[in-house]
C-alpha cells in the first residue's frame, strides 16, 4: 500500500522502508532564506524536487534509511560585475543516510563520505532542499556578458588634473624677513 508523504513532516524511516518516490514543486516564496538571497524577486518561480527512499545495510548488517534528493530552480541574484539582476540556475543531486541520534550523526559524518542526518518521524524535507540550494549557489553570480557596459576603472580618462602652484613656505618667510 502506497502512502502519501508530506514533505514538511516526512517520516524518513517509513518513506525509505516503502521505497517511496515523490516528485513535486513548490513556489520559491515558500523558501524564506532563498527569497532573502533574491531580494524578494521571483517568488512565483518553481523549485522542482524529486526524492527517492531506500534501505541499505551498513557494514554490521543493520538496515539504514537513505534518501536520494535532487532539486533545481532558477534564482534572480545580483550580478557582482554590473550589480544588475542575473538569472542563475541552481541544482543539486545528493544522497543522505539517516542514523538514530545527533551524537552518532556527528561521529559518522566526520568518518564517512556521505552526508549523515538524524532520523526523524517528522523530518522537514523542504528545509533540507533549501539548505542544499543555498550551498549550491555560486559565490559570485555574474552575467556571461553584462547587459550594460561596466565601468571597470576608478579614474575618468577625460579628467585633467591641473597642478596648482603652491607657494614655497620658505619663500613666504624670506619675504617677511626682508620687510
Amino acid at each position: 500500500m502506497k502512502h502519501e508523504f508530506a514533505p514538511q513532516t516526512l517520516n524518513v524511516a517509513a518513506f525509505a522502508n516503502e521505497g517511496a518516490h515523490q516528485s513535486a514543486s513548490e513556489k520559491l516564496a515558500h523558501f524564506h532564506r532563498l527569497m532573502e538571497e533574491t531580494a524578494g524577486l521571483g517568488g512565483e518561480t518553481l523549485v522542482e524536487y524529486s526524492v527517492q527512499g531506500h534501505v541499505q545495510s551498513d557494514a554490521s548488517g543493520l538496515a539504514e534509511p537513505w534518501i536520494e534528493l535532487s532539486a533545481n530552480t532558477s534564482l534572480m541574484l545580483t550580478c557582482q560585475r554590473c550589480l544588475g539582476p542575473v538569472d542563475v540556475p541552481v541544482a543539486f543531486d545528493r544522497q543522505f543516510r539517516f542514523v538514530a541520534s545527533e551524537e552518532l550523526a556527528a561521529i559518522e559524518d566526520e568518518e564517512s563520505e556521505e552526508d549523515v542526518l538524524v532520523l526523524s518521524k517528522s523530518f522537514n524535507l523542504l528545509e533540507l532542499i533549501e539548505d542544499e540550494l543555498l550551498m549550491s549557489m555560486p559565490p559570485s553570480p555574474k552575467h556571461d556578458v553584462c547587459p550594460k557596459v561596466v565601468k571597470l576603472q576608478a579614474a575618468d580618462p577625460n579628467f585633467v588634473d591641473d597642478p596648482v602652484e603652491k607657494a614655497n613656505p620658505f619663500a613666504v618667510l624670506q619675504r617677511l624677513k626682508k620687510s
